[in-house]
């Protein structure tokens, strides 16, 4: 495997994980604050990073980072609540 097809599955694992935590959440079967929305945001936007970076594309790395970085925020003000399943 050469390492751009790497890459690119990673960005497409990345964009899988940001679409599924989407439509749980538009579909009612989880909640924003929830912490499994939170942990896929990031780990979708770190992958999305890794891509975008590898392929010179500024702008999404930047959203990206913003997007990630919303979602540690969001993961450190709910720490200390009780974890509900998707809610």
């Amino acid at each position: 495997m050469t390492s751009t097809l790497i890459i690119d599955v990673l960005g497409w694992i990345g964009a899988c994980l940001l679409l599924f935590a989407y439509l749980q959440v538009s579909a009612g079967r989880w909640h924003g604050h929830s912490r499994l929305f939170q942990l896929l945001n990031v780990a979708g936007s770190l992958l999305f990073i890794l891509n975008s970076g590898y392929h010179g594309a500024y702008p999404s790395v930047f959203v990206n980072i913003v997007w990630a970085g919303i979602a540690v925020v969001t993961l450190a003000r709910i720490k200390g609540r009780p974890a509900a399943p998707g809610k």
